[in-house]
């Protein structure tokens, strides 16, 4: 029998009632990780010698999970899904994962990611593409790719991810599940690869909204070696979630959700935009007042340059000691500037020194005013016209992406039709506000997501918002078409 279309509540039950043991659980796990592994890419190490653990009080322990690959892991390879560190074992954990094994988590696998989180495709890891488990023609997006689909295929009940700029909310969405990310510094960073600090966000993907609030609950708390963490032992995510959410007013942008803004839209895009709408209706029922407010398209069209510039520039500098001396395998050279010339261009993919050259280049005294301040100014501009909006409203809901995963071999298409409705979660980034994706529906018979953001701190706010929406719609604990 199948435990993974069930919460982590029914299974922590039945652990203690010894309807199921914790070997069974990692047993079935990992027979459904090498089963799929071919076909979908989803894991850069499935760990076999997995052991089960003492079931507790709490909810997590004994139950299986899958950790991104960009979060160190004792005695546990951990790469990156980039070739530069395609040998690397840390000697210390991360601290969100060292908080999950105390209470009892137990890691199957570690995911395959983006390289280094600089994608949103899950194409570039250096294992190979991840494949949508609804459809393996379409891409899961990134960089949480291998998180999203193990979720999405019932191997695991939750996974890790971080999101620096859609990187857990957009893969989320395109395979059917929640993905969350809570109010920046809530989950310490210590011992994840960093991407670009100012950005860099922790979170969680699964098949629920209490699961979600469960893991966070697990994950969270202040960490001496994260200077950016904060006390949050006074919140309990999971023990105060409520489905009373009348009162609460919700607002959507009307320069994204308008489908006279997209003159070339296809008809993915209408038929989402539509489900939205029927999305609406249902927070109205709910008691909840839903609003259009407008936003300057001119500012939302700078969401992505922004976005490029600061987390290029910060990549750049994070990722300065990966020379191939300190940590990687070693390339040939006359002397160390050629060692570390052969190595950077010999191990990291053309995406990623892509995006060094173009952090560089916004970096240099001659060029740093004119792209990197003002890509900073413009994302104050953005923070403060979202935070003013918070000023009225409880929180900001919007459909992810132009539609369902697109297809593999079709090239990302970012011009104008398109390009506002792809890039707002990354607003949720500059802010470090709390933001969630929960399935709403379907499109072309594959899963489309819709994104609520609140105001910093306000966690509690948004998992009870999405939890009540959640239990008035039917997509719950959704198992992927293609490996029911």
């Amino acid at each position: 029998m199948s435990y993974m279309n069930k919460t982590l509540v029914e299974i922590h039950n039945d652990l203690v009632s010894g309807k199921v043991t914790s070997k069974e659980l990692i047993d079935e796990a990992l027979y459904k990780a090498h089963k799929y592994q071919k076909d979908y890419n989803s894991f850069v190490t499935i760990i076999d010698d997995a052991k089960e653990v003492e079931i507790t009080d709490n909810i997590l322990s004994g139950i299986h999970c899958g950790i991104k690959d960009n979060y160190s892991t004792k005695g546990v390879l951990s790469t990156g899904s980039s070739n530069t560190l395609k040998d690397y074992v840390p000697f210390f954990d991360a601290t969100a994962y060292e908080n999950l094994k105390k209470a009892g988590a137990v890691m199957i696998g570690k995911t395959v990611m983006d390289e280094f989180g600089m994608g949103g495709t899950g194409t570039t890891a250096h294992t190979g593409i991840v494949r949508n488990p609804w459809d393996k023609t379409r891409m899961t997006a990134g960089s949480s790719a291998g998180s999203a689909s193990a979720v999405a295929m019932g191997i695991v009940p939750y996974a890790t991810g971080t999101d620096t700029g859609d990187s857990i909310r957009k893969p989320a969405a395109y395979c059917g599940i929640v993905g969350y990310k809570p109010t920046y510094g809530m989950i310490s960073r210590y011992g994840v690869f960093p991407f670009a600090s100012s950005l860099d966000h922790l979170g969680v993907l699964t098949r629920c909204v209490e699961d979600a609030a469960i893991v966070v609950d697990n994950m969270k708390g202040i960490d001496k070696n994260d200077m950016t963490s904060w006390d949050s032992s006074n919140i309990n995510l999971y023990n105060e979630l409520s489905k009373d959410v009348k009162g609460k007013k919700l607002c959507y942008i009307k320069e994204i959700c308008n489908i006279e803004n997209y003159p070339n839209a296809d008809e993915e895009l209408k038929l989402h935009l539509e489900n939205f709408k029927k999305t609406l209706n249902i927070c109205k029922t709910l008691g909840i007042e839903v609003e259009e407010v407008s936003v300057d398209e001119k500012l939302l069209n700078a969401v992505n340059p922004v976005y490029n510039v600061i987390s290029c520039a910060e990549a750049t500098s994070n990722m300065s000691n990966l020379t191939g001396i300190t940590f990687g395998p070693r390339s040939q050279g006359n002397n160390y500037i050629e060692l570390m010339k052969n190595f950077r261009t010999k191990n990291f993919s053309s995406l990623i020194k892509r995006r060094f050259i173009i952090g560089s280049y916004v970096l240099q005294a001659e060029n740093k005013d004119k792209y990197f301040y003002n890509a900073q100014r413009v994302r104050r501009l953005l923070v403060d016209r979202w935070k003013e909006i918070f000023e009225s409203f409880d929180g900001i809901i919007l459909p992810v992406c132009v539609g369902p995963a697109r297809k593999l071999d079709d090239p990302l298409k970012f011009d104008k039709p398109t390009k506002v409705l792809f890039e707002h979660l990354n607003i949720g980034d500059f802010g470090g506000f709390p933001s969630i994706t929960i399935p709403n529906g379907f499109v072309s018979k594959l899963p489309v997501g819709v994104n609520i953001t609140c105001n910093c701190y306000n966690d509690q706010k948004l998992l009870n918002i999405a939890y009540a929406l959640q239990e008035a719609m039917e997509y719950k604990n959704q198992i992927a078409r293609e490996v029911q």
